[in-house]
């Protein structure tokens, strides 16, 4: 591809920012170092050679390209992430006494309908 290239660290946000506009790389490669290639074209991102992006270029300026599949991959990311980091513990319902309720009336010398403390 003849063009504009560019080497960088895929940001936690997966996308990479060509000419104002946003694209999106799979996220699978987030941390990682990535080429970013762009022509008149297309915008393309290769991680260890392999092609993690692949979008029409938008001449357009303040755009979000964003591919389905993208977006889809890293929600499943986060919802793995997120039961690793916070996992739900078993917490067993409490054993809890009841108490009579007329233990409180007594105790605080409220009297009931026959007069009785």
């Amino acid at each position: 591809m003849i063009g504009w290239r560019s080497s960088l660290r895929l940001p936690r946000d997966y996308y990479v920012r060509l000419d104002g506009n946003d694209y999106s790389v799979h996220p699978s490669v987030i941390g990682r170092r990535i080429e970013v290639a762009a022509d008149l074209d297309r915008v393309q991102a290769f991680c260890d050679g392999r092609l993690v992006a692949d979008h029409e270029r938008v001449w357009a300026r303040h755009q979000s390209i964003a591919d389905p599949e993208h977006v889809a991959a890293a929600k499943r990311l986060r919802h793995e992430r997120i039961g690793l980091l916070r996992p739900v513990p078993e917490v067993p319902e409490p054993d809890v006494g009841v108490r009579c309720l007329a233990d409180y009336d007594t105790a605080l010398g409220v009297a009931d309908d026959d007069g009785v403390a």
